[in-house]
């Protein structure tokens, strides 16, 4: 038998160079293989017939059993429809097309017994079926029918001939070529112990279903397997660098992080930063090297938390660094530290692109020398000139900015690798934090700080302008400041968008005797961080601006921010946006504007909005609305493997439980030697080579 992963799609029936480069192009389908586990999006169930007299114009798919009585056209030129009326004795319903009359006048007899397939609707108080699927009745058996496979397919392949009926017919003629099952991919142990359908059985019934309860099976046994590997990899990949790197090993807590406790911190510690504090303190202890992910809602206190634990490095010795995204928001961390540790004998030194000549020397001088104790930098401390003395710990805010082969380049900086602590603002749901940072210890800051106020979300439509307008310039009078984001830079053709020019002109119109600063992607990064520079030292009243103020930028004073065309963002991006202002004590407003035209799903994402402000509940929500793939900062991480059926908002549950499943596997075998699980080792090695996204798992 040949070797069905490697066979290559244009040599199968029916598809040939022209379709195979079409397939390629659009869905990545390049072997028979690949084509096998695309799977179908939705069934229909085609095992059931109908009576005309039982079905109205509301409902799904259905099939009927009958004849035509006869054939009339109507309608001239464009308008020129075939219409049959089509009975089965309890009625008649009418199948219309608009295409090929000639060609269907001369295939289909009137008189003939008939299977019709298709959607009804109700037109001028008659049923019609718009161009169905016809079949002799004597060459369809129904019960082999079963349920009928739906694939997505592009425009470009629906031109080029390739609709969903197309690749149904490219999978039979796949598994006609199959004359001996395809090779088991888990180990039988596994299958039997978890009541798992053998793989041939599940692509076959993912495919072809005979009823929902072989669907269900084979949905199972696929997610189940999809899921396994996801955990299993991310797994096998921690145990191996835990056995790889130790860690340091930080025993004391000293007198530098002392001082700081008694006669520097500013208020009194969360009990939920206490706690956070608490788990690293016992990481760092413990002689394994430290991979915990701190999450915290925009204003939780997290950069305090780094701190201290930064502290903690350098009374055993050490140096630690952060790392920040943008230039601005690393400028910021440094003057927050330096404000933070005022009067201690703590030296924190600022790395940046802009940092050149004399000063850059010096810096990196000091840092080899070991007297720079605190290196506040962006990438640029990645740089290859960049050398620490001892460097003990690291701090990584906002971790959606940074993959994988950037972290790694940090734990070169050492013969140890430091203690790494990644900080995010972005609540990630734990199902998703499970599969993207598998190996990484999650702690969670979920109080904010006494004295701040929650901030008010209201939903308004844009034809509301006056009273906003007015609400804004009340702000500015008390001395605030206000952010307006709009979804895009230029026109988009497709949709009517305020485009974020047109606005910033009518902002400077309408608000004459304020400053207004403008900030998009596409301006140089100086001119953009200078802009943004005069919005945080209070020189311009408001800034119009993309998404790219996203990130971390702290501007105490501004309380009000506007989302126009709120509808067209992420709940997780409203979220984030939302965090950039209530830094201050003022109360603080976030007004998401629509149009009055609104989908069901956007409906739901702004009433989440206005009704909480606690991260992990609207990135839980996100989850179930839109999926993973679109989560904030998640999408270039991507996720470990290609996921093709399971679909982690969902199966949520089924993640949990395959991971106890590659847990004890791992324990059992930690060094992949044990005969019985070969075949999963070999399976995640071939994975690994085709599928990994390092960046996903680190």
């Amino acid at each position: 038998m040949f070797d069905i992963t490697t066979r290559d799609i244009k040599y199968l029936q029916g598809v040939g160079p022209q379709r195979a480069a079409l397939l390629d192009k659009e869905l990545q389908l390049r072997s028979l293989r690949d084509l096998l586990y695309y799977f179908p999006y939705k069934y229909v169930d085609r095992s059931r017939l109908y009576y005309i007299h039982e079905i109205d114009g509301n409902m799904p798919y259905i099939q009927l059993k009958g004849e035509i009585l006869s054939f009339e056209t109507i309608g001239e030129g464009r308008q020129r429809r075939l219409v049959a009326h089509f009975s089965d004795g309890t009625g008649v319903v009418d199948l219309v097309w608009f295409q090929g009359i000639k060609y269907l006048l001369g295939r289909y007899k009137v008189h003939e017994p008939y299977i019709v397939f298709g959607k009804p609707t109700m037109f001028n108080g008659r049923i019609n079926i718009a161009h169905p699927d016809i079949d002799p009745a004597g060459e369809l058996t129904l019960s082999t029918m079963g349920l009928q496979p739906y694939y997505s397919t592009t425009e470009k392949m629906k031109r080029g001939g390739l609709n969903s009926h197309a690749l149904e017919k490219l999978m039979k003629n796949a598994f006609a070529l199959l004359q001996a099952p395809l090779p088991e991919t888990l180990c039988e142990k596994v299958v039997k112990e978890h009541h798992l359908m053998p793989l041939n059985e599940a692509l076959h019934n993912i495919h072809f279903p005979q009823n929902p309860e072989l669907l269900r099976k084979a949905q199972y046994r696929l997610k189940f397997e999809e899921l396994f590997y996801v955990q299993l990899n991310i797994l096998r990949y921690t145990q191996d660098r835990r056995r790889k790197y130790r860690g340091l090993v930080f025993e004391r807590v000293g007198e530098v992080f002392n001082t700081f406790y008694s006669q520097n911190l500013p208020f009194q510690l969360t009990n939920a930063q206490k706690r956070v504090i608490k788990e690293i303190r016992k990481d760092m202890g413990s002689g394994r090297q430290m991979n915990r992910l701190l999450q915290g809602d925009v204003g939780s206190g997290k950069t305090l938390v780094a701190l201290m634990s930064m502290l903690i490095a350098l009374d055993n010795g050490y140096q630690a660094c952060i790392m920040a995204p943008t230039e601005i928001l690393a400028a910021q961390h440094y003057e927050t530290m330096t404000r933070l540790l005022f009067g201690m004998n703590v030296r924190v030194e600022l790395l940046t692109g802009s940092i050149k000549g004399k000063k850059r020397e010096e810096i990196l001088h000091n840092l080899l020398t070991g007297d720079v104790d605190i290196l506040i930098g962006t990438h640029a401390v990645l740089e290859d000139t960049v050398h620490f003395s001892s460097l003990g710990m690291v701090v990584i805010d906002e971790q959606h900015r940074f993959g994988v082969a950037q972290r790694a380049k940090l734990w070169s900086k050492n013969t140890c690798p430091p203690h790494v602590l990644v900080m995010t603002a972005t609540p990630i749901p734990r199902t998703l934090a499970m599969t993207l940072y598998g190996d990484l210890d999650v702690s969670v800051i979920d109080e904010l700080p006494p004295g701040r106020k929650p901030i008010q979300t209201i939903h308004q439509f844009d034809n509301r302008r006056p009273s906003l307008y007015a609400g804004i310039r009340k702000q500015i009078a008390e001395g605030r400041q206000v952010y307006i984001v709009y979804p895009l830079i230029k026109e988009s053709e497709k949709m009517d968008i305020k485009n974020l020019e047109d606005g910033y002109e009518n902002i400077c119109a309408e608000f004459a005797d304020c400053k207004v600063s403008k900030v998009h992607g596409q301006m140089k990064p100086a001119e953009k961080d200078a802009e943004m520079q005069r919005f945080v030292n209070g020189e311009t009243q408001i800034m119009v601006a993309t998404t790219v103020i996203e990130v971390g930028v702290n501007v105490p004073n501004a309380s009000v921010m506007v989302i126009e065309n709120a509808e067209r963002f992420g709940l997780s991006q409203l979220h984030q946006l939302r965090g950039r202002v209530g830094r201050g004590a003022d109360q603080s407003y976030c007004i998401l504007v629509t149009s009055y035209k609104l989908s069901e799903d956007t409906r739901k994402r702004l009433e989440i909005m206005v009704q909480t402000n606690d991260g992990f509940e609207i990135a839980e929500a996100d989850l179930k609305l839109r999926g993973p793939g679109d989560l904030e900062g998640t999408q270039q991480s991507g996720i470990a493997f290609d996921l093709k059926i399971a679909d982690i908002a969902r199966d949520g549950q089924l993640l949990q439980y395959v991971r106890e499943v590659a847990a004890c596997i791992v324990d059992e075998d930690p060094n992949g030697q044990l005969p019985e699980y070969q075949i999963l080792w070999q399976q995640l090695q071939s994975l690994r080579k085709t599928h990994v996204n390092w960046a996903a798992i680190s």
